[in-house]
């Protein structure tokens, strides 16, 4: 097969339609809007290419400045995309370069058309094409492999397109649109190609590594107080108590609420699901920054502390304590008041493990329930007790 311009727009055509096909498949079963963007961005590559391939042909629809200003148009969906996919808002000015540019699809041709065209049509897609590339920055970490390949590609091409725009100033640079004459649209056209493949690769890469992602936080969430589960907890603990040291303990709280039951058998288990949530919207209030929190299971909970003195575990254990109890009183009313009892433990040594530290603390909450409940107890290397 001869690579010619006009199957070198087939191919094009063919690749693009072939990309919003799947993309849209994607996106009808994660629903995520960059995606959708994309979709449409490689939609409206392939109708661009099929209006080109008809003028070639004859068949004049529109000014030339339509199916190639359709590709301006593309480039803004993809950089939508990427906005959308970085959680990016785009400045008014973005919107202005597709006010602009639709206003300028239906000028009339005329002789000078096409390195006007192109003098005004590559530099927009470099620079929409560029400022894609560079949102996709790693933020606090790195990027994932389909990331990093997207960014590549959007910075390649369009690096490629400015200089594109370059050759449109050059001497004997000779440029016919209209007819796909000349070495710099050949060059486009197979860029173009290998561009689509690219782009719809790693941009469906980029996606599912957000899906992964996600499904992996999903799976390391309580799905009611969307605090850590048991797994997530063990998962990050280790690399919390390993910075322990007598120099800087961490502590650990385990809590337990207490006449739970009563909720739930006298308010029914939506009261006592309510119950659970104004607890760790609580915990979430008081936990300072590089704590983790989780739920164990049923009304327990924990609490992991760094880099604090007993005095100071203790004043947000009882404050804690304190604001529960105000709030369930006024939530429920049950013959017993619904209450925290809390055991917790100062850890210093970086070689325990936290199920060491588990049942240490278990063994301070054991000795709050029997002491009366409602109440705290700290355990240290000689046991402390806080009424």
């Amino acid at each position: 097969m001869v690579l010619d311009p006009f199957t070198l727009l087939v191919l094009t055509s063919a690749m693009a339609a072939a990309s919003a096909m799947y993309l849209a498949a994607e996106w009808s079963s994660v629903r995520e809007r960059s995606l959708l963007l994309w979709s449409g961005g490689f939609a409206i590559i392939s109708v661009g290419c099929v209006l080109a391939l008809l003028r070639s042909r004859g068949y004049v629809l529109f000014g030339i400045w339509f199916p190639n200003g359709l590709l301006i148009s593309a480039h803004w969906l993809f950089l939508a995309g990427v906005a959308s996919c970085t959680r990016t808002r785009l400045s008014r000015a973005w919107w202005l370069v597709v006010v602009v540019w639709l206003a300028m699809l239906f000028l009339p041709d005329r002789p000078w058309w096409s390195k006007a065209m192109m003098g005004t049509q590559s530099p927009l897609i470099a620079v929409i094409s560029l400022r894609a590339g560079l949102l996709l920055r790693p933020q606090g970490g790195t990027l994932s492999v389909g990331a990093a390949q997207l960014r590549f590609v959007l910075l390649a091409h369009g690096l490629f397109y400015l200089a594109k725009a370059g050759s449109v100033v050059a001497p004997d640079a000779f440029i016919n649109l209209n007819n796909f004459r000349g070495e710099v649209i050949v060059v486009s056209l197979v860029e173009g190609v290998m561009a689509i493949m690219l782009l719809a690769m790693s941009m469906t890469g980029t996606e599912r590594h957000r899906r992964e992602e996600r499904i992996a936080e999903i799976a390391a969430r309580d799905p009611l107080t969307a605090l850590d589960n048991r797994r997530a907890l063990y998962l990050r603990a280790p690399e919390l108590l390993a910075k322990a040291s007598p120099a800087s303990p961490g502590a650990l709280l385990l809590i337990d609420i207490d006449h739970f039951k009563q909720v739930n058998d006298l308010h029914g288990h939506d009261a006592g699901d309510r119950l659970l949530m104004t607890l760790s919207d609580l915990i979430r209030i008081v936990l300072p920054h590089g704590a983790l929190a989780a739920r164990l299971g049923g009304d327990e909970f924990v609490i992991l502390l760094r880099n604090v003195s007993g005095p100071a575990a203790q004043a947000l254990g009882q404050g804690l304590r304190e604001s529960f109890a105000q709030q369930a009183r006024t939530m429920f009313e049950t013959p017993e008041p619904v209450s925290l009892s809390i055991g917790a433990t100062l850890f210093e040594q970086p070689d325990k493990e936290l199920s060491h530290w588990l049942k240490r603390a278990d063994q301070a909450l054991y000795a709050s329930k029997r002491k009366g409940r409602d109440r705290m107890e700290l355990v240290r290397a000689v046991p402390v007790m806080t009424p």
